[in-house]
């Protein structure tokens, strides 16, 4: 990519962030309301049934991966004439290492008594990853209205055959089995789109050589993932372990509409990643700016979601109707928003900056930290510490995150001070709502918050002049 190329994409990026942001904005709303629904009708054992199935997929499937995927991403930003030829060995270099993930998914679910579930779990767990390794291709090249597609059809599809199998009393491995679906029709778009942009030929050849050093390049990313997954996901096999199946369900319930917000920072992170790649690569001195960018808007995003969960979490329970023991763990989780947000800004400029092996010791740091809270706490605590156990970990992988970063990268006192000031205003303004109707306070939050934002001058003359040029490239589309 030529330092014209990099520019090129550094114009586009706004632009595609907000149609990446419109697009999973909506599919997260249509997605949580699937997940209210399939929740209430297999009930807390049931879909703590789903649940478990679902972390251990997510553990195991590092190793279907190893981090190739997200280095994929970074490649063909750089070299985009290459991208057929690395996409066309990755399909192939993936297969060997899919089956030795099944392998331990089927470990998993035997130790779990859940070994029925193997069979449609092991079909999730191998076309998820291939349908996001081919639509890396989308983030990779900028071409993000393909990517709005496929984000299109894959709701659609998962949703009908949800709000069907609740419809007709279907069990838990009809759902796994309505997940697989949409993958599978992914990855057929994918594999027709893709030769039709002009991206690259995608054929079965494979150059060994090739997938050797990207192997060795990726490592740590591959331990980065791993223990990225550890903390997310072992609260669910150590809960399941030591509690019924119902607090697994309970926590489950309360963790969707946290991991739910979680979709903005991908997104975001997505769009920008490749962005940072190019300009670490071909325009260095754009790059600090871009990184302080990033993760001021995270920070604006965030930090009211979060002030707005934890205000008005109660009214939110009984609107998305999860069950009652989940509002408790949903007020506590609400507090870690804001830092799983942030963490997305760390991340992609330690993978743009060819440092993943601090993002390993990062996540390394938070892992040992779940982990071990975890099961020092939730045989006594159950669901309730898990709740708090995930704060604690998103709050120290930002600390690490900054910290590995560079701090002189990242004057956050300077940049994050006037959002801070305006979410506080906001949370203080939503407190005569908290027991009222969960719309009436969703609905004041937006405006509060962008006169917050105002009164305290939290957004600056070039970010605003940043924003109308988005909305009015937006316009055009």
């Amino acid at each position: 990519m030529s330092d014209a190329a990099a520019a090129e994409l550094g114009a586009r990026t706004p632009l595609n962030a907000i149609l990446i942001l419109g697009a999973r904005t909506v599919s997260r709303a249509i997605a949580l309301v699937m997940v209210l629904v399939q929740a209430n009708h297999l009930g807390p054992n049931g879909y703590g049934t789903f649940g478990t199935l679902v972390a251990y997929s997510a553990l195991v499937g590092v190793f279907a991966d190893l981090g190739l995927s997200t280095l994929y991403t970074r490649e063909a930003a750089r070299r985009r004439e290459d991208a057929g030829r690395y996409l066309s060995t990755l399909l192939v270099g993936k297969l060997p290492l899919v089956l030795i993930a099944i392998a331990l998914l089927a470990l998993s679910l035997w130790s779990s008594h859940l070994l029925n579930l193997l069979l449609p779990g092991a079909c999730l767990l191998a076309l998820s990853g291939y349908s996001g390794l081919l639509r890396n291709t989308f983030y990779a090249t900028g071409r993000l209205f393909w990517e709005v597609l496929a984000i299109v059809g894959e709701i659609t599809i998962q949703a009908g055959l949800i709000f069907y199998g609740a419809h007709s009393g279907a069990g838990v491995t009809f759902f796994i089995w309505a997940y697989v679906a949409s993958y599978a029709v992914g990855i057929v778009y994918c594999l027709a789109v893709i030769p039709r942009l002009g991206i690259g030929k995608i054929t079965v050849a494979f150059d060994a050589a090739l997938y050797g050093r990207w192997l060795l390049m990726a490592a740590p990313l591959a331990a980065g993932f791993l223990l990225t997954n550890l903390y997310f996901r072992a609260d669910i096999p150590i809960l399941q372990h030591f509690r019924p199946l119902s607090e697994v369900g309970w926590y489950q319930l309360a963790y969707k509409p946290f991991e739910a917000t979680q979709f903005i920072p991908l997104a975001v992170q997505a769009v920008v990643y490749p962005l940072l790649s190019a300009y670490f690569a071909l325009a260095p001195d754009r790059l600090e700016r871009a990184y302080r960018g990033f993760f001021k808007v995270l920070l604006l995003l965030g930090w009211p979601l979060s002030v707005t969960v934890l205000v008005l979490a109660h009214p939110i329970g009984r609107v998305l109707h999860l069950f009652p023991e989940s509002e408790p763990a949903l007020r506590i989780l609400s507090l870690g928003i804001v830092f799983l947000f942030c963490n997305s800004a760390f991340t992609a400029m330690l993978y743009s900056i060819d440092r993943q092996g601090r993002y390993a010791l990062a996540t390394g740091i938070a892992a040992a930290v779940n982990i071990g809270l975890n099961l020092l706490f939730i045989p006594a605590f159950g669901y309730l510490a898990a709740s708090a156990t995930t704060v604690i970990t998103e709050a120290t992988l930002s600390v690490a995150g900054y910290l590995l970063v560079g701090r002189g990268r990242l004057p956050w006192v300077r940049l994050a001070w006037r959002p801070l000031l305006a979410g506080l205003l906001l949370g203080l303004a939503l407190l005569p709502l908290a027991g009222r109707a969960a719309y009436w306070g969703l609905a004041a939050a937006v405006p509060i918050y962008i006169v917050a934002l105002l009164i305290t001058g939290a957004i600056d003359r070039d970010e605003r002049a940043l924003i109308r040029l988005g909305i009015k490239r937006l316009s055009r589309v």
